[in-house]
């Protein structure tokens, strides 16, 4: 559960180091951020000697799953990261507060774990701010559902391939450097020129971000093989909170009455299902005590 919250925090609080970075054309960024994550996470490799499970992540069925995977990454943080270069820091908390509902369909339809029927209540009110937003913020809400959709099948993937974490993210982004190799090498072919090799400072901004990157998602990766998805799923709701938080009093970005109504019912499932974890421990813990 540790890894879960820090991975939660460090995602919350990104469109920070994001907007330190808005000179940079997103499609760029996303890029360099697979450049650099790359190095990171073979440094972490030789530091903590996984090159038996790295080698073992290039087994032709777990390379399938992770080739999937790497797509969907991918496609989430280049949705991301324009989605916050254009001002819509809201629409992203969103998507990530409607990610722990599509999290927690996931577990229940295909890693065959079973909701109780509190449980399910909060996904009903879930639901039903999810069908507000279609009603009055249509705009946006293919942002909000592309990162709920792209991150909820980025999971279940992770889940189900056999490979430890480091190694799992180490081969996606290694399959991902072609595309960034062209992305970057077209950008600096451009009249704009590269965002990297200015400005010191600037340049080294762009290279954390594959420290910005790595980290929260190998703690997510190892949270996701130890824990129940469904549970990861709602704890999920600690990193849009910090955004959405982040987008009203920071950002000066306005909230649609929509978008207040959709998060103050899935503030209100979060409560459901957080008084059904707190009634499932009291019964265990009574369970588990001697007679």
């Amino acid at each position: 559960m540790p890894a879960a919250i820090a991975t939660y925090a460090i995602w919350g609080l990104l469109p920070l180091y994001l907007r330190q970075v808005h000179e940079v054309p997103p499609i760029e960024f996303v890029g360099w951020r697979v450049l650099f994550t790359l190095p990171f996470c073979l440094l972490l490799v030789a530091i903590l000697r996984s090159g038996p499970a790295l080698r073992a992540a290039f087994a032709w069925r777990t390379l399938r799953l992770l080739l999937i995977s790497a797509l969907l990454i991918g496609v989430n943080w280049t949705i991301y990261i324009v989605a916050v270069q254009s001002g819509h820091v809201i629409a992203t908390a969103i998507g990530y507060y409607i990610n722990p509902l599509t999290t927690i369909l996931a577990g229940t339809l295909f890693l065959g774990e079973r909701l109780s029927q509190r449980q399910w209540l909060a996904v009903g009110l879930a639901l039903g701010g999810v069908s507000l937003l279609a009603w009055d913020a249509f705009d946006t809400l293919w942002i909000s559902l592309s990162l709920a959709l792209t991150f909820t099948t980025y999971g279940v993937v992770r889940k189900l391939a056999p490979v430890e974490s480091l190694a799992g993210l180490s081969v996606e982004t290694l399959l991902l450097m072609p595309a960034a190799l062209v992305l970057v090498g077209w950008y600096a072919l451009t009249p704009a020129g590269s965002a990297l090799g200015g400005d010191p400072g600037f340049t080294l901004l762009i290279a954390l971000s594959g420290v910005v990157t790595g980290v929260p998602l190998l703690l997510f990766t190892y949270a996701a093989r130890r824990m129940d998805y469904s549970t990861l799923g709602m704890m999920q709701f600690f990193s849009p909170t910090i955004a959405f938080l982040l987008g009203i009093y920071l950002f000066g970005e306005s909230l649609k009455t929509s978008q207040l109504a959709c998060l103050m019912l899935i503030w209100a499932a979060i409560a459901v299902f957080m008084w059904d974890l707190w009634v499932q421990r009291r019964l265990r813990l009574a369970q588990e005590a001697p007679a």
